[in-house]
């Protein structure tokens, strides 16, 4: 990569930068014509061939194809047999689901403060906070860097706890040589428009325990027995209306619409991921001589990154504005970012509900106050890229102490 130096001349954009679209082609509008011509749009053989697709992709034994990576991690805590009065272990450095799934079963999330390099949970913080209401363990691959899984997985072993991977940045990150979606004892998948592939909305559960597996596909579909490919079940030509509903479950099954974008996206990963790491890699290089700006790690190259985000951290100490100026200058310069995440603890429903104040969690706190993702999407170019560089340099040099 050539050396991308000062770009403080180029001109600024004229037209807006996004801040994530999604990549979409002819084979996924192909894809979703074929699924409405044929009749057949809820859940059904699309839906079947995408969950095929996503464990030989994985590698993983089993999956189950839902609506949203919130349903996969709510079934995922009822099939770990969380329920009142229980605590789960998470982060606060997340959104709102990965804590939602727990209080929805009127148990406790428990957060446990951050690394300050990954912003993922810091395992020597974990064990400190496990007590006798203690089930299960939801790690966060945030912005597709993986975990420390070794040191989540002995602590949950040596406590008999399930663990739950929070991997909706994930999809195509690997752990030591191996996909994320054979860790844990559950993986939970976003499939969300602005994530590193999308079926608009939508998400999946990989695991290894069959048993579990199919208690997670009975209450994918409102506690119905039998429930796997109940497309063909209950409507071919040797189908029958018969059914029986074991316990209560939920209605979270994907559509054939969602499977049918999905069949093509997956297809088209490692290329999508390819393209978000040469961006990081021109961010990387195009802040390195900028002082003011903390960049993300590239990490263990034993790991791979999915690079769903690309945040940089504002030192505010060395500029004249706070991080909320810098967006809003970045927004001037016509470059779209966000801010991920807000912790969870300092929203009014966490602050109240269980009692956590503002400065329970410093360190996810330092984090927030000075992050800004920056737009990252295979539908960039190189020029997108430049051009967001470029605005950032001139923010820096502009207001630089």
């Amino acid at each position: 990569m050539p050396d991308l130096g000062d770009l403080t001349d180029r001109p600024p954009r004229t037209e807006f930068l996004g801040f994530s679209p999604p990549l979409l082609g002819d084979e996924e509008k192909a894809e979703v014509m074929d699924t409405l011509d044929s009749g057949w749009l809820s859940t059904g053989p699309k839906t079947e061939l995408f969950r095929q697709r996503v464990l030989e992709y994985t590698g993983a034994s089993h999956a189950i194809a839902v609506n949203s990576c919130t349903a996969a991690l709510q079934l995922s805590v009822v099939a770990a047999g969380v329920g009142e009065g229980d605590e789960v272990i998470t982060t606060p450095y997340t959104f709102a689901s990965t804590a939602h799934v727990v209080m929805y079963q009127r148990a406790k999330p428990v957060f446990v403060d951050i690394d300050p390099v990954t912003c993922n949970i810091d395992p020597e913080r974990i064990e400190d906070a496990i007590t006798p209401r203690t089930r299960a363990i939801i790690p966060v691959h945030y912005g597709g860097y993986p975990c420390d899984m070794d040191a989540i997985l002995d602590i949950a072993k040596r406590h008999g706890l399930k663990v739950i991977e929070d991997a909706a940045h994930a999809i195509g990150s690997e752990y030591q040589g191996r996909k994320v979606g054979t860790i844990g004892d559950m993986t939970c998948f976003s499939f969300y428009a602005t994530k590193n592939m999308t079926t608009g909305e939508g998400g999946m559960i990989t695991l290894e325990d069959p048993e579990l597996a199919e208690r997670l596909t009975v209450l994918s579909m409102y506690g119905i027995s039998d429930a796997r490919n109940i497309w063909s079940k209950r409507y071919s030509p040797r189908g029958t209306w018969f059914y029986d509903i074991q316990e209560l479950g939920f209605k979270v099954n994907m559509m054939d619409i969602q499977a049918a974008l999905g069949i093509h996206q997956l297809a088209k990963l490692d290329d999508f991921t390819a393209r978000r790491k040469h961006f990081a890699e021109m961010y990387t290089q195009g802040f390195a001589d900028l002082a003011e700006l903390i960049v993300p790690p590239s990490g263990d190259p034993k790991n791979k990154h999915a690079w769903h985000l690309y945040p940089i951290r504002v030192r505010a100490d060395m500029l004249d504005i706070e991080r909320d100026r810098f967006i809003e200058e970045l927004g001037e310069e016509k470059i779209g970012t966000s801010v991920m995440f807000r912790p969870l603890h300092l929203h009014t429903l966490y602050r109240e509900a269980l009692g956590y104040e503002p400065g329970s969690f410093p360190v996810a706190e330092e984090a927030f106050e000075g992050t800004i993702s920056l737009p990252v999407s295979p539908k960039m170019t190189d020029d997108d890229v430049l051009d967001t560089i470029a605005a950032v340099q001139r923010i820096v040099a502009k207001h630089r102490r």
